[in-house]
C-alpha cells in the first residue's frame, strides 16, 4: 500500500464521536447530583410568620413651613406662634404620631427653623424630616 491512498475497505468517517461527550455530561450529572442537596440545605434560617392583622393606616404627614420673614404655616395655613405648640403637642399624642416635615425658606434665619425643631422636641415629636429642593445645574 502507497503512502496516502486509500484502499476499499478504509472509508473515511463521517459521524461524530459520541461517546466522549456523553461521558462528559455522565459526570456533570454526578456532580450535580451530588452537590445539589449540599447547596439547598446550606444556610438555615427562620422565616417570619405573616399575620393576618390590619395593617394601621399611617396617618397624613404634617408640613410645617417657615416662610422669608419667619411666619409659620401649618398645612398652608398660617399659625401663630403660641398655637404652634399646642397644634405640635396634639400631634405628639395622636397614635401613630404623624411626621412633621419643615420646609425652611433660604432666606429665613436659622433661629427661627430651630425654634420650631425645639418646640417639636419639646412637645414630643418622634419624626421629623426637613424638606429641600433638589440644586439645578
Amino acid at each position: 500500500m502507497a503512502i496516502g491512498t486509500q484502499s476499499d475497505s478504509e472509508e473515511v468517517m463521517s459521524e461524530i464521536n459520541m461517546i466522549p461527550f456523553i461521558d462528559v455530561m455522565l459526570v456533570l450529572l454526578i456532580i450535580f447530583i451530588i452537590t445539589v442537596p449540599v447547596i439547598k440545605h446550606a444556610v438555615n434560617i427562620d422565616l417570619p410568620q405573616a399575620s393576618m392583622e390590619k395593617v394601621l393606616d399611617k396617618p397624613e404627614n404634617i408640613r410645617l413651613s417657615v416662610d422669608a420673614d419667619g411666619v409659620y404655616y401649618w398645612n398652608d395655613q398660617r399659625v401663630e406662634d403660641t398655637d404652634l405648640e399646642n397644634r405640635l403637642t396634639a400631634t405628639a399624642a395622636m397614635d401613630p404620631q404623624p411626621e412633621l416635615h419643615i420646609r425652611g425658606d433660604k432666606a429665613v434665619r436659622y433661629e427661627r427653623v430651630a425654634q420650631v425643631m425645639a418646640a417639636a422636641q419639646r412637645s414630643g415629636v418622634r419624626k421629623i424630616g426637613f424638606i429641600t429642593e433638589p440644586a439645578t445645574p
